[in-house]
């Protein structure tokens, strides 16, 4: 009767300590914008890629007030990462009101080109037609809202005195206030953004900027880059909108462990046809892209040695 308990305690050893244990996945927590939003659809997309691409990392998404939110949430360490507006990162990592943020790029994702989108019936040909009329820009903590204070300095005007504006509590309530004529037009950005694709399907219009509007905003704001959406990119949309814009990233928090940040940006790579899959702009989260968009002190030490290990 020995023997048989004997063997019975070496096969269990055998297991426990012979055999590999399967870890627990990394927890990492994505911190997005609200429901609605741009934000929100892209993280639920790269957070769903990046736990399928590696079984060894689980992201979970989180909505939020967005970009500055965001922006002293992950300072706080109350989140791992967090998808941030260009001009938001901007003005955190040069200390603009603030002291400069100490937080790493993970990822650019992706370019946001700013553009008003209004009714099919709408006279409004140009931003000088919107002046004075109530204007949705956004919610009040959203990266895209303080974009629209540097394009309209950028043309001499004051989003909040030259227009009627209107903040937002959730970003999803915008299209609803443009088809009900509440508001004369809502300021958003990007190609796929919620917001304009609900405004483009109740017959809507996209409006850019003129060549000398966006010369003005791109000289005073080297930041802001001049950018095109091309036709098509929206249902209805017949010709292509010449504007300006910024890129989008996934920012760390201070002290994210570069393994983990390696991960991510392997699984962003691995998992890149997938987004796209589901979402199209997607398709410039790309290594290369992110290499293009950061300044390298920026760039989180895990992201930068798997853009080393691609030849980037």
């Amino acid at each position: 009767m020995k023997m048989p308990i004997a063997r019975a305690v070496l096969s269990a050893l055998f297991f426990l300590f012979i055999l590999p244990v399967q870890a627990e996945p990394i927890q990492v927590t994505l911190a997005t914008a609200t429901r609605g939003g741009g934000f929100t659809l892209f993280g639920d997309v790269a957070a769903a890629a990046i736990n399928a691409a590696d079984g060894s990392i689980s992201v979970s998404t989180h909505n939020t007030k967005g970009s500055v939110e965001n922006i002293g949430l992950l300072e706080e360490g109350k989140f791992d990462i967090g998808l941030v507006q260009g001009v938001a990162a901007y003005e955190a990592f040069t200390g603009i009101g603030r002291q400069p943020a100490d937080l790493k790029v993970i990822a650019a994702i992706y370019s946001s080109p700013g553009m008003f989108a209004v009714r099919g019936d709408s006279s409004a040909r140009s931003v000088g037609d919107l002046v004075g009329k109530p204007i949705a820009w956004g919610t009040r903590t959203s990266g895209l809202t303080l974009m629209a204070k540097y394009v309209m300095d950028g043309l001499g005007l004051k989003r909040d005195a030259d227009f009627e504006p209107h903040f937002l509590e959730k970003a999803g309530d915008g299209p609803g206030m443009v088809r009900e004529g509440r508001v004369a037009a809502l300021w958003g950005a990007g190609i796929g953004w919620p917001g304009f694709t609900k405004v483009m399907a109740s017959g809507g219009r996209l409006m850019g900027f003129s060549a000398d509007e966006i010369k003005a905003v791109t000289a005073k704001y080297s930041f802001l880059k001049s950018m095109t959406v091309p036709a098509g990119a929206y249902e209805g949309q017949r010709e292509p909108v010449n504007t300006v814009g910024v890129w989008s990233y996934i920012l760390a928090r201070p002290d994210l462990p570069d393994d983990t940040g390696y991960r991510l940006a392997k699984a962003l790579h691995m998992g890149q046809s997938a987004m796209v899959s589901r979402l199209d702009q997607a398709r410039e989260t790309t290594p290369a892209n992110t290499r293009g968009a950061a300044d390298a002190d920026k760039i989180h030490p895990g992201v930068e040695r798997y853009l080393r290990d691609l030849g980037l």
